[in-house]
């Protein structure tokens, strides 16, 4: 590769690369500042106590911190909510919920309080389904985000590199032929 090709090819890996970590920079803060918005705070260490280890151990490093990342989106959905949606439906989903309500509320002999708690945890459960899906939809953005930075980075390194192998490379010294001895 001579000399101007590699320029080309190192400012277009610059220019992607740049794209690309402006991009990243991006997606992380329309995330965060949405996520800001919402003024949640992660739980504090009382507010944990009863879930599974497994849970206390994920939500832990952000114990009574602002919900303002991809990550920390993705530990209150999967390890706060959705515990505190199983632990009050005896690990029922909302959809098996749903359909026990529809049944009974179409059941003339059903337990008409009955009725109406499946009808109350149904709409607890879609309530934290949905604010599930909008946490881990903006933890799939910021992960998007992560992706393209670092691969924005990866690029502009990859550019770099293009570059000084570009211009460290030395042309061959041209030989001079070498005098050939006749024997007469």
């Amino acid at each position: 590769m001579n000399k101007t090709t590699s320029m080309i090819a190192s400012l277009v890996l610059f220019v992607v690369g740049i794209v690309l970590a402006v991009a990243g920079n991006f997606a992380h803060g329309y995330v965060s500042d949405q996520l800001k918005q919402e003024r949640i705070v992660m739980p504090a260490a009382e507010g944990i106590a009863n879930l599974p280890q497994a849970s206390q151990d994920a939500l832990k490093p952000y114990l009574g911190t602002d919900l303002d990342t991809g990550p920390k989106a993705q530990v209150y959905a999967n390890n706060y909510i959705w515990e505190h949606m199983m632990a009050s439906s005896q690990g029922k989903t909302y959809t098996e919920v749903s359909g026990a309500f529809m049944k009974a509320s179409k059941d003339p002999t059903a337990d008409k309080a009955e009725v109406a708690k499946l009808g109350e945890l149904r709409q607890t459960l879609f309530m934290g389904d949905s604010l599930r899906s909008i946490l881990l939809t903006a933890y799939a953005f910021w992960l998007m985000g992560s992706i393209a930075l670092y691969a924005g980075y990866a690029v502009i390194a990859a550019g770099a590199l293009v570059m000084l192998l570009g211009f460290a490379r030395r042309p061959a010294p041209l030989s001079a032929p070498q005098p050939t001895l006749s024997h007469a």
